[in-house]
């Protein structure tokens, strides 16, 4: 791949990790049959008290993928899956591929609104969700391509007695049971399996051009964009993860899948990885602290991929020094920056080693990452992964600038994204000569260590989640009582950021923070919707009229200074 040599990030490379790589050319699926093959008795996935074999996950992967066929499902369709990290959330993304399809993931949070959006975007033609979101998917079916709705429900994969009991649990917290027919466009997950043959029409794969995935993630437009993915960037990207964690060995390691599947990170990072290695994966749908904590000590986990908020949650608990959590060998934390307290105190409590890396949606999703075992460093991403070339280019030219000057991080590798969906001039503006333009502000210092000060767009990272500014205000825009409005990410102890609404109301209006709060629940997924609103008689502005976010979010960091100056004095 031209790798040059000479970068001075190499120097910290332990033996043990390639400085470049061959990479599989084949696609991603194969991942799967590997696994089956080698190691068919396995434990792949360990769900609640159930547990399947890497051969009954291939072989229900089979019967998915035949279905789909049989529906009609030609090479190149989209399929969306709307699933929290679950047996089916695997089966269906590798069923989807072997069958030819194009994976979509979906967001189960996700509202009416956003889940139209993104559906009319990819075209896509089926989606997978869970029964309590079948009314929503219903709902938006007829405005997008949608012909397909294959529903399952989380007792579906539940051990006796806990599967007759689950339809209580959700009755109890959702306040509804849905029981979905299987007929017409409607196909639930049970049925679809025993109709299934298993037959599957292999097809002919050009790894680096053929898309496995299209991810979505927000811009400076305030729309998501769906991000290209190639089988070929998929697999190298989780070939460069195993290099990393060079001590973890194939069919040995357990790891815990609390990032959600849906998100590339915990795709990759958990899901991915543990498929091409034969690891046992402990999935967990919904994060409580309570219930990790005991999975842990159960199930004794070595690997634990995980963001900020995902471990300070853990730490925050008042009885963690109870639990053994001695399993833990290695966590990748990403997402978020990692507080160099939050790093030493879970490997304190836990033995492990924790380190900060970094990545986006366009690089399927890792770059940078400090070393695991070796030479780590706080408050710095890392370095550069296997093939993975980085540079700091002055904004807006590809003038790169000297060691320890800030600019804007750009990043050139196996595992950067084809381009964004239907979008030639946004992928114009973010692939320059072969470099991802990331967005983000930082620097290199003389050892080839890289730092992250800013970032260029005005994204919201909270807990882990991006979140587009542009997004919320388009909602907040459209109540008819607000004049004028601002969304920015404000620092939060606990997620990084927090999502605050600065509110300007039409002359004469009235609206109270607690009705705003409701109209946007209605219409932002849960993560989105803002923690603070603060209304205003008027909003900072340029001369041209062009609201200062900036200006807002300076504002917050002062007399937050303020008020640590006060209690300390």
């Amino acid at each position: 791949m031209g790798v040059d040599l000479t970068k001075p990030w190499f120097k910290h490379y332990p033996e043990e990790v390639p400085k470049t790589m061959e990479y599989d050319n084949r696609p991603l699926h194969g991942l799967l049959m590997d696994a089956a093959e080698n190691y068919p008795d396995k434990v792949a996935i360990h769900f609640m008290g159930k547990e399947l074999t890497y051969q009954e996950v291939y072989d229900s992967a089979k019967k998915f993928a035949s279905y789909l066929q049989g529906l009609g499902l030609e090479k190149g369709d989209r399929v969306a899956i709307m699933l929290p990290n679950s047996p089916q959330s695997v089966i269906s993304y590798y069923g989807a591929l072997l069958a030819g399809g194009i994976v979509v993931q979906t967001n189960p949070l996700y509202t009416e609104r956003e889940l139209e959006y993104q559906m009319k975007d990819s075209g896509a033609k089926f989606l997978v969700c869970l029964d309590i979101l079948l009314p929503r998917a219903n709902n938006v079916k007829g405005e997008t391509n949608l012909e397909h709705l294959i529903v399952t429900g989380i007792k579906d994969y539940l051990p006796f007695p806990k599967n007759l009991v689950y339809p209580f649990i959700q009755k109890r917290e959702y306040n509804m049971v849905v029981k979905p027919e299987h007929a017409g466009d409607t196909h639930v997950w049970t049925k679809m399996l025993e109709e299934a043959s298993g037959n599957v029409t292999m097809h002919e794969f050009d790894p680096e051009e053929d898309l496995a995935l299209l991810q979505y993630t927000g811009g400076t437009t305030g729309y998501p964009k769906g991000v290209m993915l190639t089988h070929h960037n998929l697999v190298s990207n989780t070939q460069m993860s195993k290099a990393w964690i060079y001590k973890a060995e194939y069919g040995k390691e357990t790891v815990l899948g609390i990032l959600p599947f849906f998100h590339v990170y915990g795709m990759t990072a958990v899901m991915n990885l543990s498929i091409m290695m034969a690891q046992k994966m402990v999935l967990v749908p919904k994060f409580d602290v309570d219930t990790v904590l005991k999975l842990i000590e159960k199930e004794k986990p070595t690997l634990f991929p995980g963001a900020p908020t995902i471990y300070i949650g853990l730490l925050n608990h008042p009885k963690i020094q109870k639990y053994d959590l001695s399993s833990i060998e290695a966590c990748l934390s990403g997402s978020a920056p990692l507080p160099v307290e939050v790093q030493q105190n879970f490997e304190k409590v836990t033995g492990g080693k924790l380190v900060e890396g970094y990545g986006l949606t366009e690089s399927s999703p890792v770059t940078h990452s400090n070393l695991i075992y070796d030479d780590r460093r706080a408050g710095t991403i890392g370095i550069p992964w296997p093939d993975t070339d980085s540079k700091i280019f002055k904004p807006d030219t590809l003038e790169e600038m000297p060691v320890g000057e800030v600019g804007e991080v750009a990043v050139k590798g196996p595992q950067i994204m084809k381009g964004y969906w239907n979008r030639p001039e946004e992928t114009e503006n973010t692939l320059k000569d072969g470099w991802l333009l990331t967005g983000d502000m930082g620097y290199m210092n003389e050892d080839g260590y890289f730092y992250i000060v800013d970032r260029k767009k005005d994204m919201i990272i909270a807990g882990g989640f991006n979140i587009y500014p542009r997004e919320v205000e388009e909602v907040l825009y459209e109540h008819e009582a607000i004049a004028e409005t601002v969304v920015a990410g404000i620092p939060d102890p606990y997620r990084g950021e927090t999502v605050k609404a600065y509110i300007v109301l039409k002359d004469g209006a009235q609206l109270t923070e607690e009705e705003l709060d409701q109209y946007c629940r209605e219409n932002l997924a849960a993560f989105k919707v803002p923690k603070l609103y603060e209304f205003r008689e008027e909003l900072p502005k340029t001369a041209v009229g062009k609201i200062l976010r900036r200006k807002l979010v300076d504002e917050e960091k002062e007399k937050m200074e303020q008020e640590k100056a006060n209690s300390s004095s």
